[in-house]
């Protein structure tokens, strides 16, 4: 049951940072102003889309407790690195972000990591 729970702390953090990167997309990036700054900010906390990707953070946290109650941390915690690979790859089947040798290189660090710390 505890890797069912990595799975949903993965799931839902994959989530909430896909659903945030879209909707920042489609309004446009950062206004200088700080008074712009704060209105395109609280703007996007009231999308209801962006609010889900709270709400999955939250659930993340909650699942991460589930995980961190049955394995040790030690254990647990590189299965982490497990959003970026998957965050890397969803962004780039959704949203065509690039892909270059440094990426992959790196993708595949992380995997190897997680293979090699998660041997003992």
């Amino acid at each position: 049951m505890a890797y069912f729970y990595i799975f949903l702390t993965i799931f839902f953090t994959v989530y909430g940072q896909l659903v945030l990167k879209w909707q920042v997309s489609l309004v446009g990036s950062l206004p200088d102003g700080n008074l712009e700054k704060f209105l395109f900010l609280f703007k996007l906390f009231l999308n209801p889309w962006v609010f889900s990707a709270f709400i999955s953070a939250f659930l993340a946290s909650l699942a991460w407790m589930a995980t961190i109650s049955k394995l040790d941390l030690s254990h647990a915690y590189p299965f982490m690195g497990l959003n970026f690979v998957v965050v890397f790859a969803l962004s780039v089947l959704l949203f065509q972000e690039p892909v270059n040798a440094q990426k992959i290189i790196g993708v595949g660090l992380i995997i190897i990591g997680l293979i090699v710390g998660n041997q003992g």
